[in-house]
């Protein structure tokens, strides 16, 4: 296989749980050239994998078909010579591009009736009983129902101890210490000061966004424990509101939520001191620059989507309605979140900040 091609998740986080595949990939096929498609607001990811040749940034928008435009993308494509498409997303319009531009292998999993418009489909594992989101699309570079090589010692520590057994690779980005250096400039953050990064924001609901308050008493142990470090919120405009309240109770807090592209909030993470975030895609993002990091779990499990770094703690309550897997509490209190203190975080986030003084 020489050229592949694929269609990449809607989501950050699921995005760089994909990278392992590309990896595997370039494994299995030393000389494939690997492209993919991906929504505008996720292509900064997968610019920074050294697995991703070219990356096609598309405005299609989440939810629509958008038929005449991904026609149009197909027909980009055609004469590019693709042997292998996979395509991440279990939608029905996600597998289209690829029928259209003519790709003999069409690689994914069962879903939506995807008959015809994929030809190599992989039994799509119940939620009840799902492997870990790196290990589901890794699979997909091995025939379906493949006794697969690996394992994701994050999740099974036992089972990568056997002999013989392949450890899964982990994400990893690529940063460049100039691009940091600009942007600190451009947001007059020093570049010789430690960074604290707060990711107030989880675009699923806010079963998995520790509350305002909590960030801000956080922020107020940093301030007293360590007066010169400073403190940036990061996320999207709909994040803005809640790093504003967190901001509004300790004001050593810079909200730049909504100010930054994705890019550059990858640049700044990739020389953060200390990150603080909820499980979320800059979650994701911080583990794979290898930023110290402290990830909030709510309504989510870590079991399945844990940042992916041996610099990286969890703070988990596991409560017994948790994991509920809800965008909103369904029990109306958010005990999961609300119980769990900023004197808990700190506790990790300050052996961080003293081991990078």
């Amino acid at each position: 296989m020489r050229r592949a091609l694929v269609i990449a998740p809607n989501w950050i986080g699921d995005t760089l749980m994909a990278q392992p595949l590309f990896t595997t990939l370039k494994k299995l096929h030393p000389r494939i050239a690997i492209d993919a498609i991906a929504p505008a607001w996720v292509a900064p990811v997968l610019e920074r994998m050294p697995e991703i040749r070219d990356v096609y940034a598309t405005d299609l928008a989440h939810g629509k078909l958008q038929l005449v435009r991904r026609w149009q993308l197909a027909s980009d494509l055609r004469d590019v010579g693709y042997d292998a498409a996979y395509v991440l997303p279990n939608s029905m319009k996600s597998a289209l591009i690829p029928w259209m531009a003519g790709i003999n292998l069409r690689i994914g999993y069962r879903s939506e009736s995807r008959i015809g418009l994929l030809n190599v489909r992989h039994p799509n594992p119940p939620k009840t009983d799902r492997p870990p989101m790196t290990a589901h699309y890794a699979a997909l570079a091995y025939a379906p129902g493949a006794k697969l090589p690996f394992v994701d010692k994050h999740i099974q520590p036992e089972a990568a101890a056997q002999e013989n057994a392949q450890t899964l690779p982990v994400p990893r980005l690529e940063s460049d210490p100039n691009e940091a250096a600009r942007v600190s400039a451009r947001f007059n953050l020093d570049t010789r000061t430690p960074l604290v990064v707060f990711c107030p924001g989880a675009e699923y609901g806010p079963a998995k966004r520790w509350p305002p308050e909590h960030f801000a008493s956080l922020a107020q142990f940093i301030a007293h424990s360590f007066p010169y470090a400073r403190i940036v919120a990061l996320g999207s405009n709909k994040d803005a509101p809640i790093a504003q309240a967190s901001a509004e109770r300790a004001p050593n807090v810079r909200n730049l939520c909504g100010q930054t592209s994705l890019g550059e909030a990858c640049a700044l993470i990739s020389r953060a001191s200390a990150v603080v975030t909820n499980d979320s895609g800059l979650m994701h993002v911080a583990a794979a620059l290898r930023r110290p990091l402290v990830a909030v779990y709510g309504s989510t499990d870590p079991r399945h989507t844990p940042p992916l770094s041996d610099l990286a703690k969890v703070q988990w309550l596991h409560l017994e309605c948790s994991p509920c897997f809800a965008r909103e509490c369904p029990l109306g209190h958010l005990n999961c979140l609300r119980e769990l203190t900023a004197e808990q975080v700190f506790g990790d986030l300050c052996g961080m900040l003293l081991a990078h003084r």
